[in-house]
């Protein structure tokens, strides 16, 4: 790349983060646009897809995150049209494991997801979560007395159109209810026929064992990634110990290991990154260079920095179904490539390595592993 070229790029770039601009284009030397002949590469038919199990669900090898196909944290509202068109393709790719919440939207997801995947329901996995106080429209803090989770599960239901969910999430811990009281409630659902399956969300290793032992639990889901990864810190050995799949939710940490940022881009204030030291203005200038060692490896790989990413998930344990949330068809496809992505030890021994030299800024410290999120 030509000197001149680059600063005419870097000057772009300033000044149309200072215009407002809350997404910009990362600059060449660490982004990666979408490559569809790298996607083409691992291209498979739907019922090829492989299988993972979480606790006693047999589900794809990477689910759906279904909160982003609704307007509230990252985009501007989607279409509903195409957003269930976009649902529609995901089954058709072998997809059957889908991931939403009562409170994305609120309600407008797990809404979206019922209306949508209601024709293939006997396919697939459903899961949904509670836990939260809504009040016109808005979160008011967590709420996970028993009576109302036996209320808000009717308003999951109906929305989902389903007579029983799938997996039922506690989604995030309620510091004035016991998760023993939890547990007891939801096993009263289970007793019901309302819900198959239960887990949990962001909870220690602690937490999990209680849980465990009042009703065995089929699924955690907290954020995992190559930049987040303090559930290494016991969680995930814990699930291991008592058979619980893992969920990593943010597998590509909110888009920044796609290589979609560079050191001006800024959020809107209502998209949930400008919230969080990450991806501030010091965050993005420290964080930045590890995408050299993300593109690096995608192209000894000869695949893309999100499959990469994905791979490098997968390979941790078997036991780990990613959730990445795309309104985009092209991006699904390219994100179910990863499932045919292989590492040798040396590769996963080397990429370790250089994970591990590298300090980010704003992520978790280690020792919060072992307190309830």
């Amino acid at each position: 790349m030509k000197p001149k070229k680059e600063v005419n790029r870097r000057f772009f770039f300033k000044q149309a983060a200072l215009a407002g601009a809350s997404l910009v284009t990362a600059p060449q030397l660490l982004s990666q646009p979408f490559n569809s002949s790298l996607s083409d590469k691992f291209d498979r038919k739907p019922t090829e897809l492989p299988t993972r199990k979480l606790g006693p669900l047999e589900v794809s090898g990477l689910g759906l995150g279904c909160m982003n196909l609704v307007s509230g944290t990252y985009n501007p509202t989607p279409s509903k049209v195409e957003m269930i068109s976009h649902l529609h393709k995901a089954v058709e790719r072998g997809i059957t494991f889908f991931d939403t919440a009562e409170v994305y939207g609120p309600y407008a997801s797990e809404a979206l997801v019922g209306e949508a995947l209601k024709p293939f329901r006997n396919q697939l996995t459903l899961a949904s979560k509670f836990g939260f106080e809504i009040e016109n429209n808005q979160r008011k803090g967590r709420n996970s007395r028993p009576e109302s989770i036996a209320k808000v599960v009717e308003g999951s239901l109906q929305r989902l159109k389903v007579e029983a969910i799938d997996l039922y999430y506690l989604h995030r811990m309620d510091p004035n209810v016991p998760i023993e009281e939890v547990a007891g409630a939801v096993k009263k659902l289970m007793e019901a026929g309302k819900v198959l399956h239960w887990g949990l969300s962001e909870v220690s290793p602690a937490t999990l064992r209680k849980a465990h032992a009042e009703l065995p639990v089929a699924a955690l889901q907290s954020e995992y990634n190559l930049a987040e990864r303090v559930v290494e810190n016991q969680i995930l050995s814990t699930c291991e110990e008592l058979g619980i799949g893992f969920v990593p939710w943010g597998p590509t940490h909110r888009a920044f290991l796609a290589g979609r940022f560079n050191e001006y881009s800024r959020f809107d204030p209502l998209d949930r990154r400008s919230q969080l030291p990450f991806f501030s203005e010091v965050g993005f200038l420290k964080n930045m260079p590890f995408l050299q060692t993300v593109r690096k490896w995608s192209e000894k790989k000869e695949i893309t920095m999100v499959q990469f990413a994905l791979a490098w998930l997968l390979a941790q344990k078997p036991f780990i179904v990613p959730i990445p949330g795309t309104t985009s068809p092209q991006h699904l496809k390219e994100n179910l490539g990863a499932l045919q992505v292989k590492f040798t030890p040396f590769e996963l021994s080397e990429i370790r390595k250089e994970i591990e030299s590298f300090s980010f800024h704003g992520v978790r410290l280690a020792d919060s592993a072992f307190q309830d999120q």
